[in-house]
């Protein structure tokens, strides 16, 4: 079975814009720029890639409350294509970064870490543990600490 993994080192190139479904999911998107570097004849060489990244559920609103255009991210996640028509009838075609994990690079910036509760559908909560409200075990590990 073919693999379609994808993961991106880069910067943000727009506010993290957070959205709801109709049926109340949440999905944030942001631009996220990925440049490298190379010699060519011993001068340095510079080429960056433009992503669009869409990140459902906890990690959108996640992303929208903690990221901002600059950030310097780690996205981890696939590939996607997807078409729509635009207002004037055209069909397009467009390829996406499905994001599953996004983590604030550490290489020039420091985080603090604001731990969440989630409830039993694994879905985030508001408040950090003891911030009122009763932590509800999580469906695998139960009351076990992830780390």
């Amino acid at each position: 079975m073919a693999e379609n993994a994808i993961t991106l080192i880069g910067n943000l190139t727009r506010e993290p814009e957070l959205r709801y479904t109709t049926g109340g999911r949440a999905v944030a998107s942001f631009g996220l720029a990925v440049s490298r570097r190379y010699q060519v004849n011993g001068e340095w060489q510079e080429q960056t890639s433009f992503f669009n990244v869409v990140a459902w559920g906890s990690v959108g609103e996640n992303a929208a409350a903690s990221l901002s255009k600059g950030t310097r991210v780690v996205v981890t996640g696939r590939l996607e294509q997807r078409s729509y028509e635009t207002k004037e009838g055209e069909k397009r075609s467009v390829v996406e970064v499905n994001a599953e994990e996004i983590a604030p690079s550490l290489r020039w910036a420091r985080v603090e870490i604001e731990r969440i509760t989630r409830d039993s559908s694994g879905e985030s909560g508001a408040g950090a543990p003891g911030g009122g409200g009763s932590r509800t075990p999580d469906p695998v590990y139960g009351d076990e600490e992830p780390f």
